[in-house]
C-alpha cells in the first residue's frame, strides 16, 4: 500500500542523501582543490545520491565569489556526471545571487539553492523579489533553504507557496526551521503539486520525522556519509528496526556535531583520509580541545560498522 508520504516522495526528481562536501584548505588558508575533489569522490563512493556545494557547511561565507565559482567547478569536474549537483548560490542581493546563479548554470551544476539574502535581514517584499528574480533568470530547478537565524532567515509559508506556483524553476525547499517535521507537513498542504520535494537538513537530526512526512531527502554534511546512505536505505526499504538501531548509534554524533560545525566534519574526513588538513577559515572556525578529540574517536568508533570508505 503506498501511503501519503511515499506518493509525495514519488514526484521528487531529487532524492535521497545529497551530502555536503567541505571547502578544503592548506594550512595556510588557501584552497585546496585536490581536497574538495577528493570529497566529492569520497561522497560518492559512500553511497551519497547527490552533491551540494558550497554552503554553510562548506563555509561558503568565508569565501570570494572567484572561489565560490572555483570550488562548483571543481565539484562538478570531480562528480563528473555521476550524481546531482547543486550550487549554493546566496548572495547579498538578487543582482549578486542572479549573477553567481548564472555562472554556477554554466559551470555544469544540475540545481541552484539560496538562502535569502545574506547581508541583513529583510522584509518578506525583499525575499519575494530576490528568489523570483533568481528563478526567472535560470534554467536550473531552484531549492529555497529556509533557515533560522543566524545561518539563515525564515521566509514566510505565504511567500515560499507563491513563488512555488508563479515561478517554474522554483520547486524545491530545504527545510531548517523548527520544528523541520510540521513545517514540512504545512509546505505540502499549502504549495500542492507546486512543491516537488523538501529536504531536511541539520544534520538528518530530524530524519525520521521529515521522511515519514514525505521528505525526499536530506542534506547533511559529508564526513559520514555511509551512515546517512545507510540510514536512507533502510528508510526506503521500509525496515523500521534497522532504521531506528542506525539513528540511535548516529544520533549522538549528530548532537556533538550541532556544538561545532564543520570542526567536526573536518575534523572526521581528516581522520578518515579524506583530506590533508582540517584546517578553517575565521570566522567558521571553532576550537575542539584534546578531550573534545577523544569524544569524537569515541563516537566515530559507534558508527564504524557503517562505514564503507576504504581511502
Amino acid at each position: 500500500m503506498v501511503t501519503d508520504a511515499e506518493m509525495l516522495r514519488s514526484r521528487a526528481k531529487f532524492r535521497g542523501v545529497y551530502a555536503i562536501p567541505v571547502t578544503a584548505f592548506h594550512e595556510d588558508g588557501s584552497i585546496d582543490f585536490k581536497g574538495v575533489a577528493k570529497c566529492v569522490e569520497y561522497c560518492v563512493a559512500t553511497g551519497s545520491h547527490g552533491i551540494v556545494m558550497p554552503v554553510n557547511a562548506s563555509e561558503f561565507f568565508t569565501l570570494s565569489d572567484t572561489e565560490r565559482i572555483a570550488v562548483i567547478k571543481a565539484g562538478v569536474d570531480a562528480n563528473a556526471g555521476q550524481l546531482p549537483l547543486v550550487a549554493g548560490i546566496s548572495g547579498v542581493s538578487v543582482q549578486h545571487a542572479i549573477e553567481l546563479s548564472l555562472m554556477a548554470q554554466d559551470a555544469g551544476a544540475n540545481a541552484l539553492m539560496a538562502l535569502p539574502p545574506i547581508s541583513r535581514n529583510v522584509s518578506p517584499i525583499v525575499m519575494e523579489e530576490y528568489y523570483r528574480g533568481i528563478g526567472e533568470a535560470v534554467e536550473l530547478p531552484v531549492f529555497i533553504q529556509n533557515h533560522d537565524p543566524p545561518a539563515g532567515q525564515k521566509v514566510p509559508l505565504d511567500v515560499m507557496v507563491r513563488l512555488l506556483k508563479e515561478v517554474d524553476t522554483i520547486s524545491y525547499i530545504k527545510e531548517e526551521t523548527m520544528p523541520p517535521g510540521q513545517a514540512i507537513t504545512a509546505e505540502f498542504a499549502a504549495a500542492g503539486d507546486a512543491l516537488e520535494g523538501v529536504m531536511g537538513g541539520m544534520g538528518g537530526r530530524y530524519l525520521l520525522d521529515e521522511y515519514g512526512r514525505g521528505a525526499c531527502g536530506t542534506m547533511p554534511g559529508c564526513h559520514i556519509p555511509d551512515v546517512h546512505a545507510a540510514l536512507w536505505g533502510a528508510l526506503e526499504r521500509g525496515d523500521e528496526a534497522e532504521s531506528i538501531r542506525i539513528y540511535n548509534k548516529m544520533a549522538p554524533m549528530l548532537l556533538f556535531e550541532n556544538a561545532f560545525g564543520a570542526a567536526v566534519y573536518k575534523n572526521v574526513l581528516h581522520r578518515r583520509g579524506v583530506i590533508d588538513s582540517p584546517h578553517m577559515r575565521g570566522p567558521a572556525r571553532r576550537h575542539m580541545d584534546s578531550t573534545d578529540s577523544a569524544e569524537l574517536d569515541r563516537l566515530l568508533a559507534e558508527v564504524s560498522e557503517f562505514f564503507t570508505w576504504k581511502g
